[in-house]
């Protein structure tokens, strides 16, 4: 198997027309179909059903799909290192944010990066906790940060930073009475929560913290991004959970921020790694994020 028939299966599979998918990529239609054959032929599997009128990928070409672009984004991130050494770089970090990370401490890391090594390039990628565990383990990412710590033995956790958990609230809603919330009280209204999948490790956070109480929350909405969830709460369709950070970055006029009564609840993000030996520039990285916790546990 060649890296062009790679090329050629995946223009095929996104264009779904072999003729499109032969402008594309600059060569006649029928040595495209010879090597889409010759690549079914090598993996013993139909990858495409072909009638006169459409193409259609087959489940397994699908999964081949998915396959087969991880592996030439891993190529070119290869090519890119390799050129980027030869120009000087002493490599690139590539680091997977997932669950809406504190964007006043990964803004101070980054700059700090900068600062201590401007030839190391880092670069990232926001992509739901799922694919970001899949990319660590596969080699797509060096490393990551999530709101998830029970993500497999295969898998390195370290706690990063905490912040404190807070209560969005519309404006003139009841519970602004309260200086705090009890948690009992803010689950006989309705939530607007973070999405189940696209936010799942913050999700699992606030799912554990409301299953303390012996009630079923109603939930009215999950918002995908922290604005949308804002706007929500703005427009009055229910109560929300939020990290102080989140709520200091990114004020909404319509709500207003309030801590929950009692012991104070926090927010925990980790440092994801796979289970092998770090780059230099890694190792680097990932002790200014783990000073950076210090720092700000001193500072509280």
């Amino acid at each position: 198997m060649e890296i062009r028939h790679l090329r050629y299966f995946i223009a095929v599979a996104e264009e779904l027309h072999f003729a499109r998918a032969a402008e594309r990529l600059h060569i006649e239609q029928s040595p495209l179909s010879r090597a889409i054959k010759d690549l079914e032929y090598d993996l013993g599997v139909q990858l495409f059903e072909r009638t006169t009128r459409s193409t259609r990928l087959t489940w397994a070409g699908q999964v081949f799909l998915d396959e087969a672009r991880r592996v030439l984004s891993t190529l070119e991130q290869a090519v890119a290192s390799t050129k980027a050494a030869a120009t000087g770089y002493r490599g690139t970090l590539r680091i997977a944010l997932s669950d809406g990370i504190d964007p006043l401490r990964l803004a101070a890391l980054l700059a700090q990066c900068r600062e201590d090594e401007p030839d190391v390039e880092i670069r990232l990628f926001e992509v739901p906790l799922a694919e970001q565990l899949k990319g660590l383990r596969g080699g797509l990412y060096d490393a990551g940060f999530a709101q998830a710590s029970d993500v497999g033995e295969d898998i390195v956790v370290q706690s990063v930073w905490n912040d404190p958990l807070v209560i969005a609230v519309p404006a003139r809603h009841p519970l602004l009475a309260r200086k705090r919330i009890p948690l009992e009280e803010l689950i006989r209204y309705p939530l607007v929560l973070c999405h189940p999948e696209i936010c799942e490790g913050c999700y699992r956070q606030i799912e554990r913290i409301l299953r303390t109480v012996d009630v079923e929350p109603l939930v009215a909405e999950h918002a995908a991004t922290f604005d949308l969830m804002m706007t929500l709460v703005a427009a009055g369709y229910g109560l929300s959970f939020a990290s102080e950070s989140h709520m200091m970055v990114c004020r909404h006029p319509e709500v207003v921020a309030r801590p929950l009564a009692g012991r104070a609840l926090m927010l925990s993000t980790y440092l994801l790694r796979p289970n092998t030996e770090s780059s230099e520039p890694l190792s680097r990285f990932i002790a200014r994020a783990l000073e950076a916790t210090v720092s700000s546990t001193i500072i509280q």
